[in-house]
């Protein structure tokens, strides 16, 4: 590589990526170059020194718009530029595009966003747009002070996900073998409009009290793991939520696989602590059906468990 000093000439296109994003306020963190995944160091690996004095640090506390920490940062390497949008005050739409190519005339992310805004009476916001390397696109939103917006996946339509606390989006001038990130229009972000503020709340917490969980002449074994794994779904942090409730009730699922419990009472069941944690009644059922799908493709036999 070709340098100045200090500083490798490969790096200055990325290196100004990350100091435009942080310009706008947006918190950065290096990703691997050419990829979309974080180039910070592992729990396993952290020598609990600088950032992670405390600690260790993740990806989303350590990410920042300080530019002395940026020029440091990506003076090493032409990394890719990640935003976290939890820390930046940001929710980002991402209209993706279908998975199967050649289903030419299936609806894509961007169409069934149009569709919604229609539907709610507004144009499609012209808001800061980002084209993705795969043709998709990122719409940015700023959301309200003190609004914390998790990541969703098909909350809001087919192929229309966001990116909130605990998710990053890859900035605009990163490049991946599959494409380049770019600048579409708008110059800034606009304010996360309030009928997609009402379908992203989550669900209100209802009081402590005891988990009820619907009558069913079963195994006692499966419907003593159902309550134990539902009480910690219903108390999971939450840059956990989803996570957790993924691994529940795919520990549950071996009952429902081997007869001894209804699958619709692990649904209901789950269904009712996943909400209880603050996840949207569809981020609950598009996890739920996944995670017992998959525990029903993979369980052993009784016999063996």
């Amino acid at each position: 590589m070709t340098t100045i000093p200090g500083i490798y000439l490969d790096c200055l296109p990325m290196l100004a990526a990350a100091l435009t994003a942080a310009e706008h306020g947006w918190h950065v963190f290096p990703l691997r170059p050419g990829t979309k995944r974080p180039a910070l160091h592992g729990e396993n690996a952290c020598t609990r020194t600088g950032t992670c004095a405390d600690g260790h640090a993740k990806w989303e506390q350590r990410a920042t718009t300080d530019p002395d920490r940026i020029h440091a940062a990506w003076s090493t390497g032409p990394f890719n530029v990640g935003i976290a949008t939890g820390p930046s005050g940001l929710l980002v739409v991402d209209l993706d595009k279908p998975k199967d190519k050649c289903s030419s005339d299936a609806p894509d992310g961007a169409a069934t966003f149009g569709a919604l805004c229609e539907r709610a009476g507004h144009a499609v916001p012209d808001t800061y747009r980002v084209r993705t390397a795969s043709g998709g696109t990122h719409l940015y939103f700023t959301v309200p002070d003190g609004a914390r917006f998790a990541n969703t996946a098909g909350t809001i339509g087919e192929l229309v996900d966001t990116r909130g606390w605990g998710g990053y989006v890859v900035a605009a001038g990163s490049t991946t073998p599959t494409g380049a990130y770019e600048v579409l229009s708008g110059s800034v972000a606009l304010p996360l409009p309030e009928w997609m503020q009402t379908i992203l709340k989550p669900a209100p917490k209802p009081s402590a009290g005891p988990l009820r969980l619907p009558a069913a002449d079963r195994s006692r074994a499966a419907l003593a793991a159902l309550d134990a794994e539902c009480h910690i779904v219903a108390g999971a942090p939450e840059s956990q939520r989803n996570t957790t409730l993924n691994r529940s009730a795919f520990k549950v699922g071996r009952f429902v696989a081997w007869g001894d419990l209804p699958r619709c009472v692990a649904e209901e069941a789950f269904q009712g602590a996943g909400e209880s944690s603050g996840l949207t009644p569809a981020e609950c059922r598009t996890t739920i059906r996944s995670a017992l799908d998959s525990s029903a493709r993979t369980v052993r036999p009784r016999e063996a468990a």
